[in-house]
């Protein structure tokens, strides 16, 4: 058998139960794709003596029967994720050589699987990106590159989960851990030509994520399609007492909701989201997605969600404020990153380590939210995001009494080339105007790759649903990906 790093995880996981492949054989052929894939940056650091003796452990437990649906699966862990002994950076200088003595549940959870790590993948330093440009380890490249009369040019994965949507569709791992605070699961799925589902807040433990906004933070999963989406999600969720917002349900069989049958269902087509400026071909994808939603057998209906213009403002100030006081405790002091200056105090160190240690968008994040908290400024501008937020998860709540989910495109381009955007915060930020709502309410959203755009880019579409419904949020990704039927494949030029 050849290419065993491009079988799908449902695919594996069945040829695995049956004898007729070895979690050895799989680990193998994947570390050997991690190597060929180092052009790309997807990984800082590969573990591939742990990844060995995890898949002997998982073809043991296969053999006395006690196979899981993550059983000897290789996957890749995005670098936000605490894992026991290994580099773990959220890829921040100030974090430089911290190695943690204790396991984040999410991947945790994945172990108690049965999976297996193949290493850890670079991120926009503390998730704080939408193309991965901000890493201490450099840029993530998109196996997806751009063709030009002049040739082709590298194109940004989106971010911050660029390392884990780089390795899935780069065929260097079968799936991936990421984390989505404002869209960084499903913008960098979109750009990529992956599935990527962000669960609800509160599906998933936080313990042992690196935190960005705590408020938002929550893991995901990036995957090759919607049944390893549902397969893998399955495995990272679940109540954790650790974690005060982790909530106490029951987590469903969520591959067992890809019934194919949508009938009757009622589909929400925002009027908000036909932004101005928006390209036709993003409109273009959205109508058919409405088609394809129709032909299923769904009810299109009309829908207003009219505080998503203050999405994107309310979000810049609440992730930021959250930000500054997370960050705070990176001080040169317990761990990581410590700047030793002429003379004697704290203080002259903690600013020489922190000027040295974050990045200079991590730095303007945690001014901006230092800013919005401080004396005088935090009635006018905090409190105020916070009321405005209330209002747009208000909006969702009325929505979802007309409909059972909503349509939306992802991200309002395709992948971009590098630099193209860095010297212009704002129009960075502008990527996250489609994805940010759900954050900031708190509900699942999926992006689903349905079609390329004039230049050969992948495009995605987006379905949010109702809190702690992933199920129908799954149901109709998988209709829409099987009318989509996205084939489409990389060239894979870095091998």
């Amino acid at each position: 058998m050849t290419d065993l790093n491009k079988l799908k995880i449902a695919e594996a996981r069945d040829l695995l139960g049956k004898g007729e492949l070895s979690s050895v054989e799989l680990t193998e052929a994947h570390i050997s794709a991690v190597e060929a894939s180092k052009p790309l940056n997807a990984y800082i650091e590969s573990t591939s003596e742990i990844a060995r003796t995890q898949a002997k452990s998982a073809d043991a437990q296969i053999k006395a029967g006690n196979q899981k649906g993550m059983t000897g699966i290789p996957v890749g862990i995005k670098d936000l994720f605490a894992t026991k002994g290994v580099h773990t950076q959220a890829c921040s200088k100030i974090l430089d050589g911290f190695k943690p003595e204790y396991e984040s549940t999410v991947t945790q959870n994945l172990w108690d699987d049965g999976a297996v790590m193949l290493g850890k993948l670079n991120m926009d330093e503390f998730a704080m990106g939408s193309s991965n440009e901000t890493s201490f380890y450099g840029n993530v490249l998109n196996p997806w590159r751009l063709k030009t009369a002049a040739g082709e040019k590298d194109t940004v994965p989106g971010g911050s989960s660029g390392g884990s949507v780089s390795a899935v569709a780069g065929f260097a791992a079968m799936g991936a851990t990421a984390s989505d605070t404002g869209g960084s699961i499903r913008q960098p799925a979109a750009f990529t030509g992956t599935f990527g589902i962000k669960p609800t807040y509160g599906r998933c433990s936080r313990f042992g994520m690196v935190a960005f906004a705590s408020s938002l933070d929550q893991a995901g999963v990036i995957t090759r399609d919607v049944r390893d989406g549902a397969i893998m999600l399955e495995s990272i969720s679940g109540f954790d007492p650790k974690d005060s917002t982790s909530a106490k349900l029951d987590v469903p069989n969520f591959e067992a909701a890809l019934t194919g049958d949508i009938k009757g269902l009622k589909v929400g087509i925002p009027a908000e989201y036909r932004l101005e400026g928006t390209p036709q071909e993003i409109l273009d994808i959205w109508d058919k997605g409405i088609q394809w939603m129709k032909e299923a057998g769904a009810e299109i209906v009309e829908i207003s969600l009219p505080h998503t213009k203050y999405a994107l403002p309310t979000y810049y100030i609440v992730a930021p404020a959250e930000a500054s006081s997370n960050l705070a405790r990176y001080d040169g002091v317990r761990y990581g990153l410590r700047e030793t200056v002429d003379g004697d105090g704290l203080i002259p160190m903690y600013e020489e380590t922190r000027a040295a240690g974050f990045g200079e968008e991590v730095q303007r994040r945690i001014m901006i939210g230092t800013y919005v908290l401080s004396a005088g400024y935090y009635d006018a501008y905090y409190l105020k995001a916070q009321r405005v937020r209330q209002l747009i998860s208000r909006d969702f709540k009325e929505a979802f009494e007309k409909c059972d989910v909503i349509l939306t495109p992802t991200a309002p381009s395709a992948a971009f080339e590098f630099g193209a955007k860095s010297d212009d915060p704002l129009a960075m930020y502008l990527n996250d105007v489609f994805t940010v709502p759900a954050s900031l309410a708190g509900i699942p959203g999926s992006s689903v790759p349905a079609g390329l755009d004039k230049d050969g880019l992948p495009l995605g579409l987006q379905i949010l649903g109702k809190a702690w419904d992933e199920e129908t949020v799954l149901k109709v990704s998988h209709v829409l990906e099987m009318a989509a039927a996205f084939t489409h494949q990389p060239s894979e030029w870095w091998r």
